[in-house]
């Protein structure tokens, strides 16, 4: 049988020698300038240097990747800019910021929870917040809408307070929830929702707490797929700010608590860093006296012995490590009084308050070597804290700076 062979026609383009990558939403109109964008730091040298030609033959997406990645920044860099001036300027979002932070501070005095209650997304926002609240010692803990309807209620106790995650304000499982909570039970709701007669949550519930957490445009419109992204970001910061608000309500010392609960990993080993010149200082008492008649080698044995390798005579006089490692082969024969340098006497002390942090004593450290006092401030130098015009320990500014 024979076939003609008719070219086949057909309404569709083909590109030869190209791929079929995944389709690109076109990027939004441009976003307002970021207030961080003065904070970035400059290209590095290797970048300058490179033309543009050189960055495209490294691999042909990048720069489509690296664009993607810039505007999603940027995107929700802006978002987070409308947000802050929302909560500067709003007075709905203001007032409900405030109320919300007297209302959770109330629980939390009277021994409740801060029960956070989100689905999806949402839902791993509040759990991620829970744990921040915990870590600053205010009690929280996540509350799962559907599990609430089997039986999980009962975890909500007389002095808690409840706040909802929703972007829409509308989300069916925490509409079915709410008419299930008891009257009495403060509400608060984090929505995208700027104004109270919009949010259908607010309406079935018209005493909530309305904490406003809209985004200056659509996930859609920013990147062509309503995934939560800016949304999250901005329920995020919202309760980061909450909770260092009602943080610095609730505690004298939020650093002190925030240490006393987050004692692992790195943060953990951060925060365990002596934080007072006192934690780092050696105790004047354990200094060993000895006698001023020595020469530079009984100097030299004495601080051996010593167990901070520190040195003293009488009350008067410290001889500090750093000044008895700058000893010389020659200083051994001499009196200790006769080696340049040795002993530090009490009028060439630097005294500081017993309770000075670190960062206090190098703050002064600094700025006290930019003036004619630098050469009384070297590492060898010697501070001395006192308690009541008592001497209670010394260290060497090496070691404080």
């Amino acid at each position: 049988m024979a076939y003609d062979h008719q070219p086949v026609q057909n309404s569709e383009v083909y590109l030869l020698n190209s791929c079929h990558g995944p389709i690109i939403a076109p990027p939004s109109p441009p976003s307002l300038p970021s207030p961080c964008n003065d904070e970035l730091s400059p290209p590095s040298d290797e970048l300058i240097s490179m033309t543009p030609l050189e960055l495209l033959d490294t691999d042909p997406s990048m720069p489509r990747r690296l664009a993607t990645a810039v505007h999603v920044l940027r995107t929700e860099a802006t978002a987070l800019s409308h947000l802050t001036r929302l909560y500067e300027t709003d007075p709905t979002a203001r007032q409900g910021f405030h109320d919300a932070v007297e209302t959770i501070s109330r629980s939390v005095c009277q021994r409740g929870h801060l029960v956070f209650c989100g689905v999806g997304k949402s839902g791993h926002v509040a759990k991620k917040l829970v744990a921040t609240m915990n870590s600053l010692k205010i009690p929280a803990k996540y509350l799962h809408p559907t599990e609430a309807l089997h039986g999980d209620l009962g975890t909500i106790g007389q002095h808690d307070t409840i706040l909802l995650i929703t972007f829409s304000g509308s989300t069916p499982e925490l509409l079915k929830l709410i008419p299930h909570f008891d009257v009495n039970t403060p509400l608060i709701v984090m929505t995208s929702h700027t104004k109270r007669a919009t949010c259908p949550i607010i309406n079935v519930r018209p005493d909530a707490i309305l904490l406003p957490q809209p985004i200056h445009q659509s996930e859609a419109e920013s990147f062509g797929v309503n995934a939560p992204t800016s949304s999250t970001t901005m329920a995020i910061a919202l309760g980061d700010a909450l909770a260092m608000v009602i943080a610095n309500d609730l505690h004298i010392s939020v650093s002190d608590i925030f240490r006393k609960y987050h004692p692992g990993g790195a943060i953990g080993a951060a925060s365990l860093a002596p934080q007072m010149v006192s934690d780092k200082a050696v105790a004047f008492d354990d200094i060993p006296e000895i006698q001023s008649f020595l020469k530079g080698a009984g100097i030299l044995m004495s601080a051996y012995r010593s167990k901070s390798g520190w040195v003293r005579c009488g009350q008067n006089t410290l001889i500090s490590p750093r000044c008895i490692k700058s000893m010389q082969p020659d200083d051994m024969d001499e009196p200790a009084q006769m080696v340049k340098g040795l002993m530090t006497t009490r009028n060439d002390w630097i005294t500081m308050s017993a309770d000075t942090s670190i960062s206090t004593a190098q703050e002064l450290i600094s700025r006290m070597r930019q003036t004619a006092m630098k050469g009384h401030y070297r590492d060898d130098s010697i501070i001395v804290l006192m308690d009541d015009d008592e001497v209670v320990s010394a260290i060497e500014v090496g070691d404080v700076v």
